[in-house]
């Protein structure tokens, strides 16, 4: 299923310093030139090009977007929604992520262990659009609970990994 985000079972080739470098400084601006990179993480051109052409090749660098602020863009409404279901079979859960997969409004989807089995991240205008989005949710399949809870204010807000100095053990 290459909608859904799995744990992998390959291990990841090791970064260096250097790297861990790279990858901050992307993920801070991406729009940067790679001798504005090079020269940000002590390196010349080439060697920097080399080094984040290898990791976007590896999988480790996945894209590079523009964000966007979705009040200004008239998306205002952030819900996160549980689902609970009672069904846990590959079969439901294929149809299940195929069908979320294809709903724009959900920017976020994951599989939980806990109390529910899944928490979508959506984004919608207000609450009529909300409503719109959540009878096609419960009309796609089968589902034990659905619980939304609706954010009031964002705190924080990143989309930066915290990259860590070292390799970890």
């Amino acid at each position: 299923m290459s909608d859904v985000i799995t744990a992998s079972s390959e291990v990841p080739r090791r970064i260096d310093a250097i790297d861990r470098k790279i990858l901050r400084v992307l993920q801070e601006d991406a729009s940067l030139s790679v001798a504005e990179i090079g020269e940000r993480v002590g390196l010349s051109s080439t060697p920097c090009w080399k080094r984040v052409q290898r990791m976007e090749n590896e999988g480790i660098i996945t894209g590079k977007v523009a964000l966007v602020d979705q009040n200004k863009i008239g998306l205002g409404l952030s819900v996160f929604v549980s689902v609970e279901s009672d069904d846990h079979s590959d079969a439901w859960l294929k149809k299940f992520a195929a069908a979320v997969s294809a709903m724009p409004e959900v920017i976020e989807f994951y599989r939980m262990a806990g109390d529910v089995d899944y928490v979508l991240r959506v984004v919608v205008a207000d609450m009529r659009s909300y409503d719109l989005f959540y009878k096609k949710l419960i009309g796609a399949v089968a589902l034990k609970n659905v619980t939304s809870r609706f954010a009031m204010e964002k705190i924080k807000s990143v989309t930066a990994l915290p990259v860590p100095a070292f390799e970890a053990a």
